[in-house]
């Protein structure tokens, strides 16, 4: 039977095992998931937090990370500003990024999630405000969700991945895992 790990993801862990290439050591998947033989199925930028999925069936691991199987991945998402419903629209029709035109997305603004501290903290400026969204796309390219919203002139501060399909980070905390049957 295949084996699914649900990792939360903290900020600064990069999403694969080692990190050899690194002069000075980071923080990798080793570091708290002592699971053999599992890889991960799919990436999670390492200044983003959140839920990973790791397996030791590659099939599952391409029908999750496989952008053509259209897996909806759900990301909580502090935006700098106050955007408006309106300012949603360009995500929702899809924008078109240096590497062309995303999907649409859902979006929608929501209140400021129950999340654990995050360390190191999102900075807060008095001065500019800030406010929470929530993005299910479909698709995966790298640093996405943080393109998007910098395009809709919303820079992303902090961006924690929620669900991917029907899992979710649901009673995980950071630097958690749990492995699930399938």
């Amino acid at each position: 039977m295949p084996r699914l790990v649900l990792f939360n993801k903290p900020m600064n862990v990069l999403s694969q095992f080692t990190d050899a290439k690194s002069p000075s050591p980071r923080a990798t998947l080793s570091d708290f998931i002592d699971r053999p033989g599992v890889y991960p199925a799919g990436r999670l930028d390492r200044d983003s937090e959140g839920l990973m999925l790791l397996t030791d069936d590659g099939r599952l691991q391409a029908r999750i990370s496989d952008p053509r199987h259209k897996i909806e991945k759900t990301y909580l998402v502090q935006v700098e500003g106050s955007p408006t419903e309106a300012d949603l629209e360009p995500l929702r029709r899809g924008l078109t990024l240096k590497d062309g035109p995303t999907r649409p997305a859902r979006a929608r603004l929501i209140a400021a999630p129950a999340l654990w501290e995050r360390d190191p903290p999102v900075r807060f400026r008095k001065s500019v405000p800030d406010a929470w969204i929530e993005v299910a796309i479909r698709e995966g390219r790298n640093r996405q969700v943080r393109r998007m919203t910098a395009a809709a002139g919303f820079p992303t501060l902090r961006l924690v991945r929620w669900r991917i399909g029907d899992w979710t980070l649901d009673g995980l905390a950071p630097g958690e895992w749990r492995e699930i049957e399938i």
